[in-house]
Protein backbone atom coordinates (compact mmCIF):
# COMPACT_ATOMS: atom_id res chain seq x y z
CA UNK A 1 0.00 0.00 0.00
CA UNK A 2 1.07 3.62 -0.43
CA UNK A 3 3.05 5.27 2.35
CA UNK A 4 0.69 8.25 2.22
CA UNK A 5 -2.50 6.21 2.57
CA UNK A 6 -4.76 6.84 5.55
CA UNK A 7 -6.44 4.27 7.76
CA UNK A 8 -9.90 5.75 7.40
CA UNK A 9 -12.55 3.02 7.09
CA UNK A 10 -13.39 0.62 9.92
CA UNK A 11 -15.62 -2.37 9.25
CA UNK A 12 -18.33 -2.52 11.92
CA UNK A 13 -20.39 -5.16 10.10
CA UNK A 14 -19.07 -6.84 6.95
CA UNK A 15 -22.32 -7.47 5.09
CA UNK A 16 -22.99 -10.71 3.28
CA UNK A 17 -20.00 -10.98 0.94
CA UNK A 18 -18.10 -7.69 0.78
CA UNK A 19 -14.67 -7.72 -0.85
CA UNK A 20 -12.09 -5.38 -2.35
CA UNK A 21 -12.15 -5.48 -6.14
CA UNK A 22 -10.71 -3.49 -9.03
CA UNK A 23 -10.68 -4.07 -12.77
CA UNK A 24 -8.93 -7.43 -12.24
CA UNK A 25 -5.52 -9.03 -12.69
CA UNK A 26 -4.59 -9.98 -16.21
CA UNK A 27 -1.98 -12.36 -17.61
CA UNK A 28 -2.06 -15.24 -15.12
CA UNK A 29 -5.06 -17.32 -16.16
CA UNK A 30 -2.80 -19.75 -17.99
CA UNK A 31 -1.23 -20.70 -14.65
CA UNK A 32 -4.59 -21.04 -12.92
CA UNK A 33 -5.01 -17.57 -11.40
CA UNK A 34 -8.25 -16.01 -12.69
CA UNK A 35 -8.71 -12.28 -13.30
CA UNK A 36 -11.09 -11.72 -10.36
CA UNK A 37 -12.17 -8.06 -10.25
CA UNK A 38 -15.67 -6.59 -10.24
CA UNK A 39 -18.41 -8.78 -11.67
CA UNK A 40 -20.02 -5.59 -12.98
CA UNK A 41 -17.05 -3.85 -14.56
CA UNK A 42 -19.01 -0.90 -15.91
CA UNK A 43 -20.45 -0.01 -12.49
CA UNK A 44 -16.97 -0.17 -10.96
CA UNK A 45 -15.67 2.28 -13.57
CA UNK A 46 -18.64 4.59 -12.99
CA UNK A 47 -18.21 4.60 -9.19
CA UNK A 48 -14.54 5.49 -9.50
CA UNK A 49 -15.06 8.27 -12.03
CA UNK A 50 -17.82 9.79 -9.85
CA UNK A 51 -15.27 10.40 -7.06
CA UNK A 52 -12.33 11.40 -9.28
CA UNK A 53 -10.40 8.13 -9.15
CA UNK A 54 -8.74 6.35 -12.02
CA UNK A 55 -11.44 4.05 -13.35
CA UNK A 56 -9.50 0.92 -12.33
CA UNK A 57 -9.02 1.91 -8.66
CA UNK A 58 -10.01 -0.55 -5.96
CA UNK A 59 -13.53 -0.33 -4.50
CA UNK A 60 -15.75 -2.43 -2.26
CA UNK A 61 -18.06 -4.90 -4.01
CA UNK A 62 -21.12 -5.36 -1.77
CA UNK A 63 -23.30 -8.39 -2.51
CA UNK A 64 -27.04 -8.38 -1.63
CA UNK A 65 -26.49 -7.11 1.94
CA UNK A 66 -24.23 -4.09 2.39
CA UNK A 67 -21.68 -3.52 5.18
CA UNK A 68 -21.68 -1.02 8.05
CA UNK A 69 -18.59 1.18 7.88
CA UNK A 70 -17.21 3.83 10.23
CA UNK A 71 -15.28 6.63 8.51
CA UNK A 72 -12.44 8.24 10.49
CA UNK A 73 -11.82 11.21 8.12
CA UNK A 74 -13.85 13.21 5.63
CA UNK A 75 -14.26 11.48 2.27
CA UNK A 76 -16.09 11.63 -1.04
CA UNK A 77 -17.95 8.41 -1.89
CA UNK A 78 -20.26 7.02 -4.56
CA UNK A 79 -22.38 3.86 -4.81
CA UNK A 80 -23.25 2.38 -8.20
CA UNK A 81 -24.57 -0.91 -9.52
CA UNK A 82 -27.34 -2.54 -7.50
CA UNK A 83 -30.03 -0.28 -6.07
CA UNK A 84 -28.82 -0.48 -2.48
CA UNK A 85 -29.26 3.06 -1.15
CA UNK A 86 -26.40 4.36 1.04
CA UNK A 87 -27.34 5.79 4.44
CA UNK A 88 -25.07 8.28 6.19
CA UNK A 89 -25.84 8.30 9.91
CA UNK A 90 -29.22 6.78 9.08
CA UNK A 91 -30.17 9.31 6.39
CA UNK A 92 -30.81 7.70 3.00
CA UNK A 93 -29.11 9.11 -0.10
CA UNK A 94 -29.32 8.32 -3.80
CA UNK A 95 -27.11 5.85 -5.58
CA UNK A 96 -25.02 7.00 -8.57
CA UNK A 97 -24.19 10.36 -6.95
CA UNK A 98 -20.97 11.71 -5.40
CA UNK A 99 -21.63 12.13 -1.67
CA UNK A 100 -19.66 13.78 1.14
CA UNK A 101 -19.23 11.80 4.35
CA UNK A 102 -17.57 13.32 7.42
CA UNK A 103 -15.19 11.90 9.99
CA UNK A 104 -17.06 10.01 12.69
CA UNK A 105 -20.01 9.20 10.43
CA UNK A 106 -21.32 5.69 9.79
CA UNK A 107 -22.25 4.41 6.36
CA UNK A 108 -24.89 1.69 6.06
CA UNK A 109 -27.01 0.42 3.20
CA UNK A 110 -30.72 -0.06 2.63
CA UNK A 111 -31.96 -3.49 1.54
CA UNK A 112 -31.29 -4.28 -2.10
CA UNK A 113 -34.26 -3.30 -4.29
CA UNK A 114 -32.85 -4.45 -7.61
CA UNK A 115 -29.60 -5.93 -8.83
CA UNK A 116 -27.18 -7.97 -6.74
CA UNK A 117 -23.91 -6.06 -6.36
CA UNK A 118 -23.27 -2.46 -5.37
CA UNK A 119 -19.89 -0.78 -5.79
CA UNK A 120 -18.65 1.66 -3.15
CA UNK A 121 -15.86 3.93 -4.35
CA UNK A 122 -13.95 6.29 -2.07
CA UNK A 123 -11.85 9.15 -3.42
CA UNK A 124 -8.27 7.88 -3.36
CA UNK A 125 -9.25 4.24 -3.74
CA UNK A 126 -9.02 1.38 -1.27
CA UNK A 127 -5.24 1.20 -0.89
CA UNK A 128 -4.55 -2.44 -0.11
CA UNK A 129 -1.31 -3.92 -1.52
CA UNK A 130 -0.99 -4.85 -5.17
CA UNK A 131 -0.70 -8.60 -5.79
CA UNK A 132 0.31 -9.56 -9.34
CA UNK A 133 -0.66 -6.10 -10.51
CA UNK A 134 -4.13 -5.95 -8.95
CA UNK A 135 -5.84 -5.23 -5.63
CA UNK A 136 -8.72 -7.59 -6.42
CA UNK A 137 -9.63 -10.33 -3.96
CA UNK A 138 -9.36 -13.95 -5.09
CA UNK A 139 -10.70 -15.84 -2.11
CA UNK A 140 -10.04 -19.39 -3.39
CA UNK A 141 -6.36 -18.54 -3.72
CA UNK A 142 -6.37 -16.26 -0.65
CA UNK A 143 -4.58 -13.50 -2.55
CA UNK A 144 -5.20 -9.81 -3.12
CA UNK A 145 -7.77 -7.57 -1.49
CA UNK A 146 -7.72 -7.38 2.29
CA UNK A 147 -5.70 -10.39 3.46
CA UNK A 148 -7.01 -12.43 0.53
CA UNK A 149 -10.54 -12.74 1.93
CA UNK A 150 -13.93 -11.12 2.31
CA UNK A 151 -14.15 -8.32 4.84
CA UNK A 152 -14.67 -9.12 8.53
CA UNK A 153 -15.71 -7.11 11.56
CA UNK A 154 -12.80 -5.00 12.82
CA UNK A 155 -10.94 -4.73 9.52
CA UNK A 156 -9.42 -1.30 8.89
CA UNK A 157 -9.14 -0.25 5.27
CA UNK A 158 -6.51 2.25 4.14
CA UNK A 159 -7.50 4.78 1.49
CA UNK A 160 -5.12 6.61 -0.81
CA UNK A 161 -4.92 10.30 -1.57
CA UNK A 162 -7.63 11.74 -3.80
CA UNK A 163 -6.34 12.37 -7.33
CA UNK A 164 -8.82 14.76 -8.92
CA UNK A 165 -11.32 17.15 -7.30
CA UNK A 166 -14.96 16.31 -8.04
CA UNK A 167 -18.00 18.34 -7.17
CA UNK A 168 -20.27 16.81 -4.53
CA UNK A 169 -23.59 15.96 -6.16
CA UNK A 170 -22.10 14.94 -9.50
CA UNK A 171 -24.46 12.26 -10.81
CA UNK A 172 -24.34 9.39 -13.27
CA UNK A 173 -26.97 9.83 -16.02
CA UNK A 174 -29.70 7.19 -15.98
CA UNK A 175 -28.74 6.15 -19.51
CA UNK A 176 -25.30 5.12 -18.24
CA UNK A 177 -26.34 2.77 -15.46
CA UNK A 178 -26.17 -1.01 -15.61
CA UNK A 179 -29.63 -2.47 -16.36
CA UNK A 180 -31.07 -4.24 -13.31
CA UNK A 181 -33.87 -6.31 -14.83
CA UNK A 182 -35.24 -9.49 -13.26
CA UNK A 183 -35.32 -11.11 -16.70
CA UNK A 184 -32.39 -10.78 -19.10
CA UNK A 185 -31.22 -12.10 -22.44
CA UNK A 186 -27.65 -13.36 -22.53
CA UNK A 187 -26.01 -13.61 -25.93
CA UNK A 188 -23.99 -16.78 -26.47
CA UNK A 189 -21.43 -17.98 -28.98
CA UNK A 190 -21.63 -21.72 -29.57
CA UNK A 191 -18.71 -23.44 -27.88
CA UNK A 192 -16.12 -25.97 -28.97
CA UNK A 193 -18.26 -28.78 -27.60
CA UNK A 194 -21.71 -27.56 -28.63
CA UNK A 195 -21.72 -30.37 -31.20
CA UNK A 196 -21.69 -32.89 -28.34
CA UNK A 197 -25.34 -31.99 -27.57
CA UNK A 198 -28.11 -33.85 -29.32
CA UNK A 199 -29.98 -31.80 -31.92
CA UNK A 200 -33.00 -31.54 -29.62
CA UNK A 201 -30.96 -30.32 -26.65
CA UNK A 202 -29.01 -27.87 -28.80
CA UNK A 203 -32.38 -26.27 -29.59
CA UNK A 204 -34.01 -26.47 -26.14
CA UNK A 205 -31.01 -24.80 -24.48
CA UNK A 206 -31.93 -21.62 -26.36
CA UNK A 207 -35.70 -22.13 -26.14
CA UNK A 208 -36.03 -22.56 -22.38
CA UNK A 209 -36.11 -19.96 -19.62
CA UNK A 210 -33.44 -20.61 -16.99
CA UNK A 211 -33.59 -19.50 -13.34
CA UNK A 212 -30.61 -18.41 -11.23
CA UNK A 213 -29.91 -20.94 -8.47
CA UNK A 214 -29.04 -19.96 -4.87
CA UNK A 215 -25.49 -21.32 -5.38
CA UNK A 216 -24.63 -18.58 -7.90
CA UNK A 217 -21.45 -16.76 -6.87
CA UNK A 218 -18.27 -15.13 -8.19
CA UNK A 219 -16.93 -18.48 -9.40
CA UNK A 220 -19.94 -19.44 -11.45
CA UNK A 221 -23.61 -18.69 -11.96
CA UNK A 222 -25.71 -21.85 -11.85
CA UNK A 223 -29.10 -21.96 -13.62
CA UNK A 224 -31.93 -24.46 -13.27
CA UNK A 225 -35.55 -25.26 -14.23
CA UNK A 226 -34.87 -25.64 -17.92
CA UNK A 227 -35.08 -29.05 -19.56
CA UNK A 228 -32.16 -31.41 -18.95
CA UNK A 229 -29.67 -31.40 -21.80
CA UNK A 230 -28.58 -34.64 -23.43
CA UNK A 231 -25.14 -35.27 -24.85
CA UNK A 232 -24.54 -37.63 -27.72
CA UNK A 233 -23.52 -41.08 -26.56
CA UNK A 234 -20.02 -42.16 -27.42
CA UNK A 235 -17.20 -44.27 -26.10
CA UNK A 236 -15.47 -41.86 -23.75
CA UNK A 237 -11.81 -41.27 -24.67
CA UNK A 238 -9.02 -42.17 -22.29
CA UNK A 239 -8.72 -39.50 -19.60
CA UNK A 240 -12.35 -38.36 -19.75
CA UNK A 241 -14.94 -39.10 -17.07
CA UNK A 242 -17.73 -41.58 -17.49
CA UNK A 243 -20.57 -39.05 -17.91
CA UNK A 244 -21.31 -37.93 -21.50
CA UNK A 245 -20.78 -34.31 -20.39
CA UNK A 246 -17.16 -35.14 -19.50
CA UNK A 247 -14.23 -34.56 -21.84
CA UNK A 248 -10.49 -34.80 -21.62
CA UNK A 249 -9.45 -31.62 -19.79
CA UNK A 250 -9.72 -28.38 -21.76
CA UNK A 251 -9.35 -24.66 -21.13
CA UNK A 252 -12.29 -22.61 -19.84
CA UNK A 253 -12.70 -18.99 -20.95
CA UNK A 254 -14.49 -16.59 -18.61
CA UNK A 255 -18.16 -16.71 -19.57
CA UNK A 256 -18.02 -20.30 -20.78
CA UNK A 257 -21.02 -22.53 -20.07
CA UNK A 258 -20.65 -26.07 -18.78
CA UNK A 259 -23.51 -28.45 -17.95
CA UNK A 260 -22.38 -31.23 -15.59
CA UNK A 261 -24.46 -34.34 -16.29
CA UNK A 262 -26.60 -32.16 -18.58
CA UNK A 263 -28.67 -30.87 -15.67
CA UNK A 264 -27.85 -27.26 -14.74
CA UNK A 265 -25.83 -24.83 -16.90
CA UNK A 266 -23.04 -23.00 -15.05
CA UNK A 267 -21.62 -19.77 -16.47
CA UNK A 268 -18.04 -19.41 -15.25
CA UNK A 269 -17.32 -15.91 -13.95
CA UNK A 270 -14.29 -13.93 -12.84
CA UNK A 271 -13.09 -16.23 -10.02
CA UNK A 272 -13.44 -19.42 -12.07
CA UNK A 273 -10.84 -22.12 -12.56
CA UNK A 274 -9.09 -22.06 -15.91
CA UNK A 275 -9.76 -25.59 -17.11
CA UNK A 276 -11.27 -28.97 -16.39
CA UNK A 277 -13.14 -31.97 -17.71
CA UNK A 278 -16.58 -30.63 -18.60
CA UNK A 279 -17.67 -29.82 -22.14
CA UNK A 280 -18.25 -26.09 -22.65
CA UNK A 281 -21.27 -25.75 -24.91
CA UNK A 282 -21.01 -21.99 -25.39
CA UNK A 283 -19.65 -18.71 -24.04
CA UNK A 284 -21.59 -15.64 -22.96
CA UNK A 285 -20.18 -12.69 -24.90
CA UNK A 286 -18.09 -10.16 -22.97
CA UNK A 287 -20.63 -7.37 -23.51
CA UNK A 288 -23.22 -9.26 -21.42
CA UNK A 289 -21.07 -10.45 -18.51
CA UNK A 290 -21.91 -7.41 -16.34
CA UNK A 291 -25.58 -8.37 -16.54
CA UNK A 292 -24.87 -11.73 -14.92
CA UNK A 293 -23.18 -10.11 -11.91
CA UNK A 294 -26.40 -8.20 -11.18
CA UNK A 295 -28.68 -11.26 -11.23
CA UNK A 296 -30.17 -12.43 -7.93
CA UNK A 297 -31.31 -15.98 -7.17
CA UNK A 298 -34.62 -16.68 -8.94
CA UNK A 299 -33.96 -14.09 -11.64
CA UNK A 300 -34.52 -15.46 -15.12
CA UNK A 301 -32.37 -15.66 -18.24
CA UNK A 302 -32.88 -16.65 -21.86
CA UNK A 303 -29.84 -17.59 -23.92
CA UNK A 304 -29.68 -16.12 -27.43
CA UNK A 305 -27.38 -17.55 -30.09
CA UNK A 306 -25.21 -14.98 -31.91
CA UNK A 307 -22.49 -15.06 -34.53
CA UNK A 308 -18.92 -13.91 -34.06
CA UNK A 309 -19.65 -10.77 -36.08
CA UNK A 310 -22.61 -9.96 -33.81
CA UNK A 311 -20.48 -10.57 -30.71
CA UNK A 312 -17.76 -8.24 -31.99
CA UNK A 313 -20.33 -5.57 -32.83
CA UNK A 314 -21.71 -5.84 -29.27
CA UNK A 315 -18.20 -5.44 -27.88
CA UNK A 316 -17.65 -2.31 -29.93
CA UNK A 317 -20.94 -0.92 -28.66
CA UNK A 318 -19.89 -1.69 -25.07
CA UNK A 319 -16.59 0.09 -25.66
CA UNK A 320 -18.42 3.15 -26.99
CA UNK A 321 -20.54 3.16 -23.83
CA UNK A 322 -17.40 3.19 -21.67
CA UNK A 323 -16.02 6.05 -23.78
CA UNK A 324 -19.23 7.99 -23.21
CA UNK A 325 -18.94 7.34 -19.46
CA UNK A 326 -15.42 8.80 -19.46
CA UNK A 327 -16.54 11.83 -21.44
CA UNK A 328 -19.50 12.54 -19.15
CA UNK A 329 -17.71 12.09 -15.81
CA UNK A 330 -14.30 13.57 -16.48
CA UNK A 331 -15.67 17.03 -15.67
Amino acid sequence: MSTDSLDVIEVVKPGLATSVQDIGRQGYYHVGIPPSGALDQFSLRAANLLVGNAEDAAVLECTLLGPQLLFHVDALIAVTGAEMAPKIDGVAHACNVALRIHAGSTLTFDYVKSGARAYLAVAGGVDVPLVLGSRSTYTLGAIGGYEGRRLQKGDRLPVGQAQRPVREGTALPATLRTPLAREVELRVLAGLYHHRLTDESAATFFEDTWVVAPEADRIGYRYRQGRALKFREREQPFGAGADPSNIVDACYPIGSIQVPAGLEPIILHRDAVSGGGYATIGTVISADMDLIGQMQPNHQARFVSVTMDEALAARRQAQRRVAMLREVLRL
